[in-house]
């Protein structure tokens, strides 16, 4: 599979993650306010073949009232392999002004009980430069197919 295809399947998942913290394309849409990508590092562990499904399991490694850190590993669907992971950075924005700006009341209560939900659990591979605090790891599984 092709490196744009890998980047894609993260996107996806990271699409997915932020449905599942209120802040996806209907957030956007309501409240004309996203996120910005400040970092991602990408590690291609082993390869994927076009046609091949995955799963990608994303991890909130840290937040704070305004940048969300976490972690996305991808496995081959049928052979359970770790083929890649993907580790990012972003930060919460008003859209009108293209200025970072606090996650509402309500993201932030939901971005608190996912990371404090599965505190016990570590992302081995996290940590590069815009890491923050990798004790804080929590989980959110969402699968992608690259051909989709």
């Amino acid at each position: 599979m092709n490196v744009a295809y890998y980047v894609l399947a993260f996107d996806r998942a990271t699409d997915s993650f932020y449905d599942e913290l209120g802040v996806g394309w209907s957030y956007l849409d309501r409240t004309g306010r996203s996120t910005f990508t400040l970092a991602m590092n990408v590690d291609y562990l082993r390869e994927v073949f076009a046609g091949d499904s995955v799963r990608i399991v994303t991890r909130l490694i840290d937040c704070d009232h305004k940048r969300i850190h976490y972690f996305h590993e991808m496995h081959h669907a049928t052979k359970a392999y770790l083929a890649a992971t993907s580790e990012l950075l972003s930060i919460h924005v008003d859209m009108a002004t293209r200025r970072s700006e606090p996650f509402p009341p309500d993201v932030q209560a939901r971005l608190a009980e996912l990371k404090a939900a599965h505190a016990a659990a570590a992302a081995s591979a996290a940590g590069r430069a815009q890491a923050r605090d990798p004790r804080h790891v929590a989980e959110v599984a969402c699968c992608a197919n690259p051909r989709s």
